[in-house]
């Protein structure tokens, strides 16, 4: 129930009911809001800047879990930086070595880009910063192992090349000589067996008896199978490619014809004596370029590093050749 109020109305000596005018009612009720508006507002302050909503809350959490998973990132990006670098570093220095490469320039491997990942620390990065450096690190782990693979690629034809130019090597004696007792002159120079003066012997003489099969000592392709007048005798050339080519001389009978491809250790003839020749042998050359070399450097593949010695004193021996 509503109160009246009364009041003592000093000019008509008399109690009158007092009557608020609809004006100050209204002032009355704008100020009273204005005062909860203004009290709400400040309340409102002081809670968001000190206490923060549950949003914000949710939204700082959320953050901080971010800044973890990013920090998580960063090592791992780290880590394969760190193995990123030991492949590069193992292709340059120990694969492209192996097979005497040129390394790839570090500016190929896009290295400036390496360093854009150390952008201050976590806490201090904007959100644009953040995604600027993680694709940054991505697009330099992408650059260089696009380099790396084709870096790869290339050891992978290397490696192939530098198998056939093995296989193409002359790296076998071209007769059987278990117990190395078939060398009978060196390559340098030697007493001639018919002029009796001192020539030079561009090869290795092997002594073997009449019909012992004669082997090829690398892959490769006959150039010339017969006798050619020229004191070898019935002899075979092979090519062998790179650069190398072999002559076996004085056979009594051929086998390879010209043209034919021959793989190592396949019979290409027999030992004979014909052409320029005392006695039953194989006269073995190694040429190079079309300069002949010492054939006795070229056996690595049947003999022992005890019995190259003995058979490289056995070689060196100044002797007469046979031929």
């Amino acid at each position: 129930m509503k109160k009246i109020k009364y009041y003592y109305n000093t000019n008509t000596l008399r109690y009158e009911k007092l009557e608020t005018p609809l004006r100050i009612k209204i002032l009355r009720i704008f100020g009273f809001i204005a005062a909860a508006f203004v009290t709400a507002m400040f309340i409102s302050f002081i809670a968001f800047r000190f206490v923060g909503s549950p949003n914000e809350r949710l939204l700082g959490i959320q953050n901080e879990m971010l800044k973890d998973n990013y920090r998580d990132l960063r090592d791992k990006v780290k880590d394969m930086e760190q193995q990123m670098g030991e492949l590069e570093k193992r292709d340059n220095t120990v694969y492209r070595s192996i097979f005497e490469a040129n390394p790839i320039p570090d500016s190929a491997r896009a290295k400036d880009l390496e360093e854009q990942i150390e952008i201050a620390s976590v806490e201090k990065l904007e959100d644009k910063e953040l995604l600027l450096s993680i694709v940054n690190t991505l697009n330099n782990l992408s650059s260089r192992i696009k380099v790396q693979k084709e870096s790869y690629k290339q050891i992978d034809g290397l490696v192939n090349n530098k198998e056939q130019l093995l296989s193409h090597t002359p790296a076998i004696q071209p007769v059987s000589n278990k117990d190395l007792s078939r060398i009978a002159s060196g390559f340098g120079h030697r007493i001639d067996p018919v002029y009796k003066t001192v020539k030079m012997h561009a090869g290795l003489d092997f002594a073997a008896p009449q019909g012992t099969p004669i082997y090829a000592t690398a892959d490769g392709t006959v150039k010339i199978s017969g006798n050619m007048g020229n004191g070898y005798g019935n002899h075979v050339v092979i090519s062998h490619g790179y650069g190398y080519e072999t002559l076996y001389g004085h056979m009594v009978r051929v086998k390879a014809r010209p043209g034919q491809a021959v793989k190592r250790g396949e019979v290409i003839g027999w030992v004979g004596s014909t052409g320029k020749s005392t006695g039953p042998h194989c006269h073995y050359e190694v040429h190079k370029y079309t300069q002949k070399i010492d054939p006795v450097y070229f056996f690595y593949n049947d003999l022992t590093p005890d019995q190259f010695d003995r058979l490289l004193k056995q070689a060196a021996s100044s002797n007469q050749s046979l031929d």
